[in-house]
């Protein structure tokens, strides 16, 4: 039995989950529990978040974030891809920084304008 708290909105639900008995989960307000209580057991994914440099803008940096969630295992990968990234001033929010990360068909994309 696993104890976790969901994350998918404010309420927080305390969720347990039983691997033996088919990933059944129990403490969940809604169905959106058991749909995370699951996958969060099975194939855990997550959305990063970070920056890139950029020149020309009025920060040095500039934020990203993908698109979509990821597997957990390939975050270190996909950080990996950002360290050498370098862009030129104008970016606007949601232009792809870079493309299908680790063959996931997912992108880093721009989370502001610079």
């Amino acid at each position: 039995m696993t104890n976790l708290i969901c994350i998918v909105c404010p309420k927080g639900c305390h969720l347990s989950v039983d691997e033996a008995n088919g990933y059944a989960v129990t403490g969940n307000g809604c169905p959106r529990g058991v749909a995370y209580g699951q996958k969060e057991l099975t194939n855990p994914t997550r959305v990063i978040t970070s920056t890139v440099k950029i020149r020309g803008g009025i920060h040095r940096r500039l934020p990203v974030k993908t698109n979509s969630d990821i597997p957990k295992a390939l975050i270190p990968q996909a950080m990996a891809l950002l360290d050498g990234v370098e862009l030129e001033s104008p970016v606007h929010v949601g232009d792809v920084v870079v493309a299908d990360i680790c063959g996931t068909g997912v992108s880093f994309v721009a989370s502001r304008d610079m």
